[in-house]
């Protein structure tokens, strides 16, 4: 699939200036994307947008269909009657980095209790939206929230350690669990309702102003996850239910001991006997909340690296075949169509290279990675036709931040001779760079837009902890970089262009 021509901004909701101590739907979203519209900017992307789990990572979820909670927006949800506008009047200011450990000792006990209070004393045109979304999405949705309560109930336990009748599913425990939790289930369904529709509304805002949502969704899922504990046979387990083998990258330049992910690995043979259905509900999901989709780790659906699950480092693992072409035909037949571009960073052989080829599915190019050897010029902005092309991702330093500590004397060197002289600051060379490019596709994160330093970088994938806070102060993305960032728009021919808006299903949370 080709895109059209178009600019945009690489953004997550957290990190937005909202009250309560993190990024949310409210008003900040909305006034993101009035940003947006006067900056001529089409695209809007976002990380992942699921339950957090380990290390906060937008990327480490606890469910592949279910919202993140904590981006529900209670002044949204106060204004429609849901809780008390008073309760919320003392929430933490919309600045600053993100207190994790506060956020979820503040804000999830209020959207509690504004779920109990929806519950309770729901509007009758509310309470009949609710009944439609628990129907429409109880494929998931049921099982979610027992997951989420059970969870809970455990003290985050994962769910292999939970009493072995309800992590075996067995019908009779699962159904007292089900009375047991119902009333908690309840609250966390219509938890799972307020984010639905919230992000509907959000979503159906930026069509209305011609900006398209880039959504994100990680080829692997969580081993404490709704997902495997739903579907242990899908996932390579042992009779135990612990994985056999996990996921990771081969030892590189980088790491000696390669990279050990840890998630289950999936049963390929067992999701090509069933036609890739779970495959196709995930992305079908996928497409029905966001207008483009980036595949996290393309690689891995031409080959990944399994190690021993009981190996502590990724050196002993193996080359195995994924599913490659099989299951893109199966989603092309299913979704009509591949609105996906491909994560094909590092190093991908000419078989990954030809698969997305092949499925005519666009790769990334990203430039802080084009100023090393000769190798490295596939991601420059004159090779990246038919891709998408970024300064920087969410993974690396800012382009400020690089330029000045993490690049190489001879990669500084070779984009002052690339991007010659740029008085405004390197970041707007790169900004000018990847705008000018051949690429299908402009997408720069908003800290190079603001030309901050490595003290805003979203995540270093090396680090454990201490990623994925940054947050944008109110007032920072200013009315003169809005009208620069808007004239580099019409100049470069980027600017966006109308799409059929989402019908109006009278979203109100």
């Amino acid at each position: 699939m080709s895109f059209s021509r178009a600019a945009g901004i690489l953004l997550h909701p957290t990190s937005l200036p909202s009250r309560g101590g993190i990024g949310d739907f409210g008003p900040a979203a909305y006034q993101f994307a009035d940003s947006l519209a006067s900056a001529r900017q089409g695209l809007w992307q976002v990380l992942p947008l699921g339950p957090l789990g380990y290390g906060n990572s937008p990327y480490s979820s606890t469910s592949a269909f279910a919202g993140n909670p904590l981006l529900i927006s209670l002044e949204r949800l106060a204004s429609r009657g849901w809780i008390d506008p008073d309760k919320i009047s003392n929430l933490a200011p919309d600045s600053g980095p993100i207190a994790y450990e506060q956020v979820f000792a503040t804000k999830l006990p209020l959207l509690f209790e504004a779920g109990r209070g929806f519950v309770a004393s729901a509007p009758p045109s509310a309470r009949e939206r609710f009944e439609r979304f628990c129907s429409e999405h109880a494929w998931w949705l049921d099982d979610f929230v027992l997951f989420d309560a059970l969870r809970s109930k455990y003290k985050l336990a994962s769910w292999n350690a939970w009493p072995a009748v309800l992590a075996h599913r067995e019908p009779a425990a699962m159904e007292q669990a089900r009375k047991e939790l119902a009333d908690d289930l309840k609250i966390r369904s219509a938890l799972q309702f307020a984010f639905h529709e919230q992000w509907q509304a959000l979503r159906r805002y930026c069509a209305e102003r011609k900006i398209r949502i880039v959504g994100d969704v990680a080829i692997f899922v969580n081993y404490d996850s709704a997902d495997v504990w739903m579907h242990r046979d899908l996932f390579r387990l042992n009779e135990n239910l612990e994985p056999d083998v996990v996921s990771g990258v081969p030892p590189d330049f980088f790491s000696k001991t390669g990279q050990r992910w840890g998630n289950p690995l999936y049963r390929w043979d067992v999701m090509k006997a069933r036609g890739y259905e779970w495959w196709i509900q995930r992305l079908r999901w996928a497409t029905q909340n966001c207008d483009y989709i980036r595949l996290d780790h393309f690689r891995g659906f031409d080959q990944f690296w399994e190690i021993p699950a009981a190996d502590p480092t990724a050196i002993n693992g193996r080359w195995v075949d994924g599913p490659r072409d099989d299951l893109f035909h199966k989603l092309r037949e299913a979704l009509g169509g591949l609105p996906f571009f491909a994560e094909d960073l590092g190093y991908i052989t000419p078989a990954v290279h030809a698969l997305r080829e092949r499925l005519q599915i666009p790769g990334m190019a990203v430039l802080q990675f084009g100023f090393g050897d000769e190798g490295a010029h596939i991601y420059l902005p004159h090779r990246a036709a038919g891709k998408v092309i970024y300064t920087g991702t969410h993974d690396n330093d800012t382009t400020v931040g690089w330029y000045q500590a993490s690049a190489a004397e001879h990669e500084r060197r070779n984009a002052d001779s690339y991007l010659g002289r740029c008085d405004d600051g390197i970041h707007w060379a790169f900004i000018r760079a990847a705008q000018n490019s051949v690429a299908d596709l402009a997408l720069i994160p908003l800290q190079d837009v603001l030309g901050l330093g490595s003290e805003a970088r979203m995540n270093t994938p090396s680090l454990d902890g201490g990623n994925w806070k940054w947050r944008l102060a109110p007032g920072q993305f200013t009315g003169e970089l809005i009208t620069k960032l808007a004239h580099l728009a019409e100049v470069t021919d980027r600017l966006p262009k109308p799409f059929p808006i989402p019908p109006d299903e009278n979203f109100a949370a």
